[in-house]
């Protein structure tokens, strides 16, 4: 006997209670598999898709593209089919049921049944999330008949509609095949300008689609040009800080007050730069910081990188980046200085001293700045620390980080020098205690030996959490800091 099952947003861990709908991968009517993703969601720290527990026949959808969904709102149902075959399975004797509202984060079972209120059992897998929280996949599932369970559908008349929803014609000028088009964000452009990716010619590699290229169309198609035009010969804009979405509204002067134009831009604070605006806001609202810097000569730094990254032969290992060296540096001065790898309990009142080091550092993508997180950074060595940071930067600009790489940090390595810029005082990432800033690395004179010379100078930044520490441990911290920088043989004790 068929039943309609509702799958409800699952609760996605780490703190996160909504998630906003980037796009639908099913359609009402489509038949679903056990775990087959059927929705793509952005929360404030990663783009995931939630994958749905059960097989079975989609009979409605909730919420539509761009909208916010609160954790434990349906997502869709799905009308599964109970008979005399579900007790015969041999996934219907597994532990770890899934519930029907479909909601779990870390830690959720990977059992293989569901219960169901018929006379049968209902299959479901127990996962949740791709990436996150999933258990290992079932051993064997049963095919999904569309036709023995389209007479559930007029059960849930309420939420289901009476005709199958057709699939929209793509029209004469459609052309057929996949786009090439890696990023949500650039769908969701293009979406919202009704510019059809499937028209475009991408500047990127083998013919990617990029951001330029979709801004290029619609500027375009904003100038009065009759049709989206290819955008082959736009610069690429990869690897550039993206700007939020903007929403122009309309401005309408008020008694006594003076408007400068007749339109301006409202930037909603959601999705990343929301959290990022209202973690920065809690950091200068519940941390009393100060911040204290110095300048070092990396010119010996430097001479080792090169000498590392110069080893032919057997010995040869992948490049050690700058970023690496100075991770590497900041877990030995830990080591020394755990006041700076704590966080503080207000409830209790307490410091609570962490013995892992989960060392995060800022990195800028199309979807803003992100902080994925190097777990067990203290057992690492500098070869160890830069694979990871390269695997985690790759993730992170492709938007396939997941909510537990991008938490859970407990000091972080912040290297603005990529900007150009030579100092900052660093905001902390609330609930950690410091944050270690790095300007870029440039020639200046420097007295060196008792006589002046160019050498390769950067200014270190420190910003701490005076309430675990005073001004006395975090220079020490600082000095450490910069004196592996000047002699690196300084981090062999440590080694």
């Amino acid at each position: 006997m068929p039943q309609v099952l509702e799958f409800k947003l699952p609760d996605l861990g780490e703190g996160l209670t909504e998630a906003e709908i980037v796009r639908w991968l099913v359609e009402v009517g489509d038949v679903v598999a056990i775990d087959q993703p059927v929705v793509e969601v952005e929360t404030a720290k990663a783009m995931v898709e939630v994958p749905c527990p059960y097989g079975g026949v989609v009979t409605a959808r909730f919420g539509e593209e761009g909208s916010e969904l609160p954790v434990g709102a349906p997502l869709l149902t799905v009308a599964v089919s109970v008979g005399a075959d579900a007790g015969s399975s041999e996934e219907g004797a597994g532990a770890g049921a899934a519930s029907a509202s479909g909601s779990g984060g870390a830690g959720v079972g990977s059992g293989s049944a569901g219960t169901g209120s018929g006379s049968g059992e209902v299959e479901s897998s127990g996962n949740v999330l791709v990436g996150y929280g999933t258990g290992a996949p079932v051993a064997r599932r049963r095919r999904v008949r569309p036709t023995a369970v389209a007479a559930a559908v007029p059960a849930r008349a309420s939420v289901v509609p009476a005709v199958p929803v057709a699939a929209p014609d793509p029209g004469p000028d459609a052309v057929p095949g996949p786009v090439a088009v890696v990023s949500p964000l650039v769908r969701k452009l293009a979406r919202q300008h009704d510019l059809d990716l499937r028209k475009l010619a991408g500047s990127g590699r083998d013919g990617l689609i990029l951001r330029a290229d979709v801004e290029s169309a619609i500027r375009a198609l904003e100038a009065g040009t009759s049709a989206p035009l290819p955008a082959g010969g736009v610069a690429s804009a990869a690897g550039a800080a993206l700007e939020p979405e903007a929403v122009p509204v309309s401005v309408a002067p008020s008694a006594g007050r003076t408007v400068a134009g007749s339109a301006a831009q409202r930037i909603p604070l959601r999705g990343v730069r929301g959290a990022v605006a209202d973690k920065l806001s809690r950091s200068r609202r519940e941390i009393p910081d100060a911040t204290c810097w110095v300048d070092a000569d990396a010119t010996e730094l430097m001479a080792a990188r090169a000498a590392m990254n110069s080893v032919a032969g057997p010995a040869a290992g992948p490049k050690v980046s700058v970023l690496a060296l100075l991770a590497r540096i900041c877990t030995a001065a830990l080591a020394r200085f755990p006041e700076l790898n704590s966080t503080v309990d207000l409830e209790a009142r307490e410091i609570v001293r962490l013995t892992e080091v989960h060392l995060g550092f800022a990195a800028q993508t199309e979807r803003g700045l992100v902080v994925p997180v190097v777990r067990d950074a203290q057992a690492r060595n500098a070869e160890s620390i830069g694979a990871e940071i390269a695997r985690l930067t790759e993730a992170a600009r492709a938007g396939r980080l997941t909510p537990a790489e991008l938490t859970g940090g407990t000091f972080t390595l912040n290297n603005y020098g990529v900007f150009g810029v030579d100092g900052s005082t660093p905001i902390i990432n609330h609930p950690e205690a410091a944050m270690l800033g790095v300007g870029r690395i440039v020639p200046k004179p420097w007295v060196h030996q008792g006589e002046l010379a160019v050498r390769q100078v950067v200014q270190l930044s420190l910003t701490f959490d005076h309430r675990v520490c005073d001004g006395g441990t975090a220079g020490g911290f600082l000095r450490y800091i910069a004196d592996c920088v000047e002699q690196p043989a300084v981090l062999l004790r440590t080694l």
